[in-house]
């Protein structure tokens, strides 16, 4: 690469949050970890994150949500993504980062993946590194399992880690209320208290590889909200809400306001709504809002983390 044509240059590249419209968990591996079979969509909710040369590896965030709890360290996934790149491309030098969230923190929509996935891309463009889409998505599985598909975006199904991707067959939009909370839920505390309920569980066969229901890709290809509502599931909601019990109101605020099905997102606390169609999703969101919850209509698939601009 040629440091001066990179320098002074700015790159802004945008990627989006996700849900999970079928999240299966298998049971915890020896190093910690689960085997999961997902169904990921992403939505039109959007991290923004812009990248230029530095001195040193430093970052500063804004956003349309709360960004308080975000870490401005070497502890911030973008951080460790921008240094993946750079140490990839042969980079000695460092990389400044502005990210704007527009993807609520510590929901379970995968925020700071998108934040990581926009990064690997911002970087490897400005560089000019040429890496592929499947590298990138190489060096995202190494920073979380979300990241690879936030780099995707679409609709694919994850399996192993959730990292382990293939797209999904897609007709028409699906239109999505996304009921948001400012007190997050730790991924790590919401996967032992699966542990922890399994576990107390009298009797329950060992699940070794989950897979993904059928039907759920079934209505994805025939463009079926009705048929996707009624497939819908994540194995995390039930920890989740052992939680949080007062999601299990705002899960039922959803339905009584018009929803064809209601889930936690993810982790958690964020919970999705599923509705009819632009207009439905619209009224959906009024009726909450008036209510007195937090939330934002949008559609999906949405793109994967792309170049947005090039200065």
């Amino acid at each position: 690469m040629s440091l001066a044509r990179v320098f002074g240059r700015r790159v802004h590249v945008r990627a989006p949050g996700k849900i999970n419209l079928f999240f299966a968990v298998g049971d915890v591996q020896p190093d910690g970890y689960h085997d999961v079979a997902s169904v990921y969509q992403a939505v039109s909710l959007y991290e923004d994150v812009w990248a230029s040369v530095a001195d040193g590896f430093t970052i500063a965030v804004s956003g349309d949500v709360d960004v308080s709890g975000v870490p401005l360290d070497a502890s911030n996934l973008a951080v460790r993504a921008a240094k993946l790149v750079a140490r990839r491309l042969g980079y000695a030098g460092g990389i400044h980062l502005d990210i704007h969230k527009g993807v609520p923190v510590a929901g379970g929509m995968g925020g700071g993946s998108a934040d990581a996935a926009a990064t690997l891309v911002a970087v490897d463009e400005l560089l000019d590194g040429g890496l592929s889409t499947l590298e990138l998505q190489e060096l995202g599985a190494q920073l979380g399992a979300d990241v690879p598909f936030s780099i995707l975006g679409g609709t694919a199904v994850g399996t192993g880690r959730g990292d382990e991707l293939a797209p999904a067959l897609v007709r028409g939009r699906f239109s999505w209320v996304l009921v948001t909370r400012t007190d997050g839920l730790s991924t790590p505390a919401v996967y032992a208290e699966l542990d922890r309920l399994r576990a107390a569980a009298d009797i329950r066969p060992r699940i070794a590889s989950p897979t993904v229901d059928p039907a759920v890709l079934q209505a994805l290809r025939a463009g079926d909200v009705p048929a996707l509502a009624g497939v819908l599931r994540n194995d995390l909601q039930g920890p989740a809400l052992s939680l949080q019990p007062d999601l299990v109101r705002v899960l039922q605020a959803g339905t009584d306001a018009g929803a064809l099905a209601a889930l936690v997102s993810g982790s958690g606390p964020t919970v999705a709504l599923l509705a009819a169609g632009e207009c439905a999703a619209a009224s959906l969101a009024s009726a909450l809002t008036a209510a007195g919850c937090t939330c934002v209509a949008a559609g999906a698939p949405a793109r994967g983390a792309h170049v947005v601009h090039i200065a």
